[in-house]
């Protein structure tokens, strides 16, 4: 199950998980865009399930994991990849913008982690890897709250991994620096965004979405089968500094 599954890293870690075997099941608000992604799933000869959720409300949380285990089958490996930003100077972000972005990228994401991870307990196997970021270790100016809720997320994996270790259960985090997606692509690809690729990236560019999957696969699979409450970094060298 790849919570926003539809597009970006979701798109890419979904299509990377049924490439190496797995029926899918992509959850996230957009219901058109996940759907096209599960077309592509089908086309690998793969299960796929649009399942909508909203992850700032728990009975959509709950409703989310039925379906897809109704869909796909008991889930076995839980991405748990949907953010949001929420730039701004801390002096001035609004408390309702600092609350969606931690309903959404900490509190779901423990919500999720919580309702899937009952179904593994019962199991006594399961992988859940949380999508965080680099800027949860390091500070970033104007991203206080995505900051704090991805910092907070690495630290949910370590305590996930302590508590569920002896039910079978890993839990690990990808920790992706700078990754071109529509969304930031026209602020990559200006001058401004060019500079400061070149002043903070040592490899001077950013990732592509597809440079994620393998470690997202790597986690998931039996080749990590000794790591748990870890936070893997793909940065381009940034945190390197």
């Amino acid at each position: 199950m790849v919570t926003g599954g539809g597009t970006g890293l979701g798109r890419a870690m979904s299509l990377a998980l049924a490439e190496a075997g797995a029926d899918v099941a992509l959850a996230a608000r957009r219901i058109d865009k996940l759907e096209e992604t599960a077309r592509e799933i089908r086309e690998l000869g793969r299960k796929a399930e649009a399942v909508p959720l909203d992850l700032t409300d728990p009975a959509s949380i709950g409703a989310a994991a039925s379906e897809a285990g109704r869909a796909v089958g008991p889930i076995d490996i839980l991405v748990n990849n949907s953010g949001i930003s929420g730039a701004g100077w801390a002096s001035d972000l609004p408390l309702e913008e600092w609350d969606q972005v931690m309903a959404t990228n900490l509190r779901g994401a423990f919500l999720m982690s919580q309702a899937v991870g009952r179904e593994m307990i019962s199991r006594g196997s399961g992988v859940i890897v949380n999508v965080a970021s680099v800027a949860g270790m390091v500070g970033v100016k104007m991203l206080s709250a995505y900051s704090a809720s991805k910092g907070g997320l690495i630290m949910l994996t370590k305590t996930l991994a302590l508590e569920w270790a002896r039910h079978g259960i890993r839990v690990n985090a990808l920790a992706p620096g700078y990754v071109l997606t529509d969304i930031n692509r026209e602020m990559f690809t200006s001058e401004a965004g060019e500079r400061m690729i070149k002043a903070h990236i040592p490899m001077g560019r950013v990732g592509l979405p597809e440079e994620m999957a393998g470690a997202l696969v790597f986690l998931a699979s039996d080749a990590s089968s000794y790591m748990t409450g870890t936070a893997l970094i793909l940065d381009g060298g940034q945190s390197a500094k």
